[in-house]
């Protein structure tokens, strides 16, 4: 038999997603003895219909991803409020009866909720994941204590998040989930093939700050920065909070394989500043995300249509500022 995850790429909530999901089918027994797993990573770009011949498993898992009508799709996890981008996709969701389809809009990350789940529903044990479980909270819930312990990286968690978001390529991920299934973090930030990946990517994130810090501007409320002419990739979205702890939100450009990206967010210290659902607004430009937090991706070479995006985001997120100061 093989089994085919599909999960959210470059994003520890996504590779978590899919780390919980595979040991719940070995477990559980789906695979059997001689199963195959094979991993697909996702990322958010068109949103046209998921491709239905990314279903090619005898079981297919899609987490962390928005939802595809497929008939082939056989579990669905997902906790995203912009899970449902086209017409009929939703009404086909709540009309499911496999009861192996959830979603669950309020669920901070994907990985709790899929836990939190399968052990309700299932049976599952999840208690020797509950570190796994932890940080996946932490990290896309923006659950850190203040914006320089999420820059800085000290926690294992932290470096494999760098590691996870810099994606280095299609086997990379694919491997880590193997071993978040089994091994402590602390561990696996210690293995000889994640640790020769981090050493220069660490060096290299001190230096994307120093980038960042240079770059963003303060306007209204809204931090603002676009590196797309350096071609970074995954840039870490608290940075701009650490030099501005006083803005509402931040909106940043930036390219790197495949895509241009319009990263949008909203100040985790202070929720009470948020006035706008930023993943409508990241719908609006083909994107999604949570109220809290969206983005917005077009093809690489794209990369002024995607400053056009920004501007026009920036100019409604300002459209309600009042300068009280």
């Amino acid at each position: 038999m093989r089994l085919k995850i599909l999960y959210h790429d470059g994003c520890f909530d996504g590779a978590s997603s899919a780390a919980v999901m595979t040991r719940f089918f070995r477990e559980t027994g789906v695979l059997g003895s001689g199963g195959e797993v094979a991993y697909q990573g996702m990322s958010h770009g068109s949103s046209a219909p998921l491709d239905p011949a990314l279903f090619d498993g005898d079981v297919n898992a899609l987490v962390d991803f928005r939802y595809s009508t497929s008939p082939k799709l056989t579990w669905w996890f997902d906790h995203h409020v912009s899970s449902f981008p086209n017409p009929g996709e939703e009404a086909h969701f709540r009309a499911d009866t496999s009861g192996r389809k959830f979603h669950d809009p309020e669920a901070k990350s994907c990985t709790r909720f899929i836990a939190r789940t399968l052990r309700e529903k299932f049976g599952f044990d999840t208690e020797p994941l509950n570190e796994l479980i932890h940080w996946a909270e932490i990290i896309d819930g923006a659950a850190f204590p203040d914006a320089a312990s999420a820059v800085r990286l000290d926690a294992p968690a932290l470096r494999l998040m760098l590691v996870i978001e810099a994606s280095p390529g299609p086997d990379f991920i694919p491997r880590l989930i193997g071993d978040l299934q089994r091994r402590p973090l602390s561990e696996i930030v210690n293995l000889d093939y994640v640790s020769e990946r981090l050493g220069p990517l660490y060096e290299r994130h001190l230096h994307v700050v120093e980038t960042v810090h240079s770059r963003t501007r303060l306007k209204k409320g809204v931090a603002f920065y676009d590196v797309g002419d350096l071609y970074l990739g995954n840039v870490n979205k608290f940075i701009p909070y650490e030099q501005f702890p006083e803005a509402r939100y931040t909106v940043a450009v930036s390219r790197g394989p495949g895509r241009s990206k319009v990263s949008v967010g909203s100040n985790p210290w202070h929720p009470e500043l948020r006035t706008h659902d930023l993943a409508r607004i990241c719908e609006r430009y083909g994107g999604g995300g949570h109220p809290v937090v969206g983005a917005v991706s077009y093809p690489e070479d794209d990369l002024e249509h995607a400053r056009r995006t920004a501007m026009a985001i920036i100019q409604e997120l300002q459209s309600d500022w009042q300068d009280n100061g």
